[in-house]
């Protein structure tokens, strides 16, 4: 989701999606189980469901792997109960990193985490030590004519719209309002990308090249554990500096 955004959700992967379809799909099932579990399962009346939903079908889930989470999560099939856990640390540069787990073995999940934050040159903090610089937020990311995104944007409840330049936006919204801000943007004829509700930092911290190789290398082995669901960061990486960074990672 990155790639325009140097606000939103870590996920550069260098060009992959993820490391393999099944985990992807692993991780967004889970995401929909939990979504169902908490809200219902019916996606017109739960929108983080419906986000979670999105993002399924964007990714070529099949639609019966969709059902079955959905099912999972109301109760009407059985399986893993999964629980959401969060981890805070920081990575090189004193970079921010806000860790969404999603586990049904919490013990497995901190040993990986706290490994991971080790190995790779990252320090593992107390709750409550990052947490405070990230808000949950709805984001957008739209294709078009600026005037036509900020009227159908601001019409629908849109928050704030960034100029990311190139033709696309960011379009910022509270999680409840996300779908409706969506919507208003297809109907339209707007081109969205992306559409999720994200933790968007009130700061960020400008990281170096150097720094940014150890960054980027912490962030992918987060990514790539099972239970990890997504890692939000606050750095800010010139466009120059993070394609040669990539290039090493």
């Amino acid at each position: 989701m990155a790639g325009h955004s140097k606000w939103a959700n870590i996920k550069h992967r260098k060009g992959r999606q993820d490391a393999a379809r099944g985990k992807l799909f692993g991780k967004l099932a889970k995401a929909i189980e939990i979504a169902a579990r908490e809200g219902g399962g019916n996606p017109e009346f739960n929108p983080t469901l419906a986000t979670a939903i999105f993002k399924a079908k964007n990714a070529s889930m099949p639609n019966d792997n969709i059902d079955r989470a959905v099912k999972r999560g109301t109760g009407e099939v059985e399986g893993a109960h999964y629980e959401e856990v969060w981890y805070e640390g920081y990575g090189p540069g004193g970079v921010a990193l806000y860790v969404q787990i999603l586990t049904d073995n919490r013990n497995r999940a901190a040993s990986d985490v706290r490994s991971t934050f080790t190995r790779s040159g990252g320090n593992l903090g107390e709750p409550g030590s990052v947490g405070y610089l990230f808000s949950q937020k709805g984001l957008i990311e739209v294709r078009g004519d600026e005037d036509d995104v900020m009227l159908a944007a601001l019409d629908s409840g849109a928050e704030d719209i960034r100029d990311m330049g190139d033709g696309w936006f960011e379009v910022i919204t509270s999680p409840g309002e996300l779908q409706q801000v969506r919507s208003a943007l297809d109907d339209a004829g707007l081109e969205v990308e992306s559409a999720d509700v994200t933790q968007l930092p009130s700061s960020i911290v400008p990281v170096g090249e150097g720094e940014a190789r150890k960054l980027l290398r912490l962030i992918d082995a987060l990514d790539d554990l099972d239970d990890v669901q997504a890692v939000f960061s606050n750095y800010d990486i010139d466009d120059d500096v993070m394609e040669k960074a990539l290039e090493e990672v």
